[in-house]
């Protein structure tokens, strides 16, 4: 008997776990935004009410901020920021539509900024299982919940992980262009001394010579 009950258990977490996808949807991105540039990512909702989740970091370039702007389809403005270095936002979509995500780089001269980021549309309803024999509702809603909180503490780990990469990025990005300068500088003080030098041969050879010129 605890053989079944073990495998009705197993056959329902499979099932979950095949008909979650269908909760969430999302996109996971890495885009190079040019000097000056201002790209936008577009997500489309489905229905109203729909709880929408926006992640962003800036991995390399520059100060490591970047504006951005999330606008609704009547183009009206959600969420904004300037300069800001990276960002994990969860609003409701109250209309049906596209929704615009964009970032812009005006402030940068030069500089190109790698942008990680990732939309999440995430829908209210929960996925409902097909009854099945031996098995209570209680213990079904109890797995729910369960697999639930699996979820949401792996979505911890992967933003998790996700801080760690930006910040590995940006240190390594840090200590790149501090080996750069390092390089520059030490070029930098080596021709001076060797201008250093070949100015005092210089003046030495013009000061016996005119001390030899004297003399004669």
């Amino acid at each position: 008997m605890a053989r079944i009950i073990s495998l009705i258990t197993l056959l329902l977490c499979t099932l979950i776990v095949l008909t979650w996808p269908d909760i969430t949807e999302g996109t996971a991105l890495t885009y190079n935004v040019a000097a000056h540039e201002k790209a936008c990512f577009y997500a489309w909702v489905d229905k109203a009410y729909e709880k929408v989740s926006f992640y962003f970091a800036v991995q390399s370039g520059g100060s490591f901020d970047i504006d951005y702007t999330v606008t609704d389809p009547r183009d009206k403005l959600v969420i904004n920021g300037d300069r800001e270095r990276q960002g994990d936002f969860v609003f409701t979509a109250n209309f049906v539509g596209e929704y615009s995500f964009c970032f812009a780089n005006d402030m940068s001269t030069f500089a190109e900024k790698i942008v990680d980021f990732e939309i999440t549309i995430e829908n209210e309803p929960r996925a409902e299982l097909p009854p099945s024999k031996g098995v209570t509702p209680e213990q079904t809603s109890n797995m729910e919940e369960s697999l639930i909180r699996l979820s949401g503490s792996l979505s911890t780990i992967a933003r998790s992980q996700k801080y760690f990469r930006t910040r590995e990025n940006r240190n390594f990005s840090t200590v790149k262009s501090t080996e750069n300068r390092i390089f520059w500088f030490a070029l930098l003080e080596s021709t001076l001394i060797v201008g250093m030098a070949a100015l005092q041969v210089f003046v030495v050879r013009t000061f016996f010579s005119t001390t030899k010129r004297g003399n004669v």
